[in-house]
Order: C-alpha cells, then structure tokens, then sequence
C-alpha cells in the first residue's frame, strides 16, 4: 500500500486542472453564446464576463450552502455522542489516525444501507450514515465505511465534487438560457443580416447552437469520471486508514445486494453516496460504463482485496 500521500496530490493536481478546464470551457460557451446572439464578436466580452460572474456567484453560494442543502435534502439529523457511543468511537479512532478533526456526525433514518460526506474542507465535514447501514453492519464493516467517507475528506474530495457540481450546474444553466434565446430569435440574426456577415454568423450560429447541446452532456461525463476515480482513491485510502480491507470489501458487498430504496436520495445528490441509491442491487455490482458515478462495486471489491492479498 504505498504513496499514499502521492496518490493524494495527484487527486488534488487533477482537480485544480478540472477545475480550470471548466472555467475555460464555460468562457468559450460564454463567448460564442454572445457572438451569435448578438452578431458582433466584440459582445463575446461582455458574455464571458457575465458567464464568469454566474459561476462565480453559484460557486460562493455552493461552497457556502451545499453542504447543509444536502444533508436537509437527504433528511439527515444530528446524532449525539451520548446516542451513539459506538460510532462515535469509530469516528474518533480514525480521525486520530489520520490527523483529521472529527466531522459532525448525521443519521439519516431509512432502513436503506449507505453513507456519504460533505463540507467544504475537514474543519467544516459532515458525515451521514443511514440507520439500515448502522444497525446491520458490523463494527468492522462499519469501520471500513467510515474510513471511506473520511477519505473523501482527507482527500478534498468534497470539496472538489460541490465545486464541480456548481462548474457543472453553471455549464447547463448557460447552455439552456443560450439555446432558448437562440431558437427564440436572437437579435444577433436580425443584426448581422444588414452587415452582409452572413455566411460568418451562420458558421457562428451553428458552434453556438451545437456547443450548447453537447457542453451540458460533456460536462456531466467528465463529473462523473471523476466521481469514479475518487471512489476507488477513497477504497484505498480507507484500507490504508484501517489496514483491514476485507472490513470495507464486506461492507460494499452488504451495500450492494440491499434492495431497500432511498427515497431520500436524488439525481443531484446520488454521486455523494458511497454506493449509487438509485440503482438496483443487481445492477449495482456489475455496471459500470461512461454514464455512472460509481465504478461497479465487484470491482472495487476486488480491488481491496488485492491489497490485501499483498499485505498478506
């Protein structure tokens, strides 16, 4: 189990770097959007001041209240030290291991088994666990759920996935509000026709309309490749904290084959969860393709266990 610590930098690298491309790419909409809406280059400024200024806005807003958005969404509550003197000290105990402050602690009371974390950075974490998780988990297995959801704060991992989902979120707000003033009749058409730049402004025109369909749904693929390879970082990293993987490979295999549906869960929340709670059991341990955000759970089970085999 090694380089923990360069495996860790590299998922921050990468992030800064996702980070950019996507400020980059909601410039380029932005910028297009107003050529051809407005059917003179010099309104792609202006665009990608405004594009930058909703991001920016969105990002504050996100960074500040998601975390608490989705723990209220998710139906997550409180739980006390004096309520649950077990998972504390689990929590505790890994916290103290891998130098973390402990997170505040939620139940989110459905007899569905998952778990997820969110914050902003370790000082200001959360992590929620269900109560079918809680009551039909061992301590090991729960120990190695925890230690994954921790991971995700160690790693910044939620930071970075509140970050992308508002970068996300802000890509199809500005492609939706591009197309709907496009088909509507943007003044840019009307404009450009009297200046003789037709042939220019069509080519223009059809970036624009083609940008804005495929931004949204390009945007959504490379979150969710992302979501996936934090996922297995935060596998490893759990089996690292614990230095017992079969503890999470059990649980993930328990988590799996649960048929019990989260209702509480949804389509802007589910990439949170340690396991996907909108899929079904069966599906969840084999399918794995460019439109989930969780790998496939027979893979990350072998994974662990492949670790452990070299421990041993």
């Amino acid at each position: 189990m090694a380089q923990f610590e360069s495996l860790v930098a590299a998922n921050k690298r990468n992030s800064i770097f996702l980070v950019v491309l996507f400020v980059l790419f909601i410039c380029v909409l932005g910028g297009v959007l107003g050529w051809a809406l407005w059917g003179d280059w010099r309104a792609a400024v202006p665009s990608i001041v405004l594009a930058l200024a909703v991001s920016l806005v969105m990002a504050l807003v996100g960074y500040y209240s998601g975390p608490s958005t989705v723990l209220a969404m998710s139906g997550a509550k409180p739980v006390a030290k004096e309520d649950d003197p077990q998972l504390y000290n689990i929590v505790e105990e890994l916290s103290i291991a891998s130098g973390l402050p402990i997170p505040k602690l939620y139940v989110i009371d459905t007899p569905a088994m998952n778990a997820f974390a969110t914050g902003r950075d370790p000082q200001h974490a959360a992590v929620a666990v269900t109560r079918g998780l809680r009551e039909r988990l061992g301590r090991d297995e729960l120990q190695g759920v925890l230690a994954h959801e921790l991971s995700h704060v160690r790693n910044f991992d939620i930071r970075f996935m509140t970050l992308m989902a508002v970068l996300v979120g802000t890509v199809v707000l500005l492609a939706d509000i591009g197309l709907r003033s496009l088909f509507w009749g943007g003044r840019g058409r009307r404009r450009s026709s009297g200046r003789g730049g037709g042939p220019i402004m069509l080519v223009i025109l059809l970036v624009a309309i083609l940008l804005a369909i495929v931004a949204p749904i390009l945007a959504h693929l490379i979150q969710l490749a992302s979501s996936r390879q934090r996922e297995f970082l935060a596998d490893a990293s759990a089996a690292h904290m614990t230095r017992y993987p079969e503890g999470l490979a059990r649980a993930l295999e328990a988590l799996g084959a649960d048929t019990q549906p989260m209702p509480e869960a949804s389509r802007a929340t589910a990439h949170l969860f340690i396991i996907q709670p909108m899929m079904a059991a069966g599906r969840r341990h084999t399918r794995g393709n460019v439109w989930s955000s969780h790998p496939p759970i027979a893979e990350r089970v072998a994974r662990l266990r492949s670790i452990g085999n070299v421990e041993a």
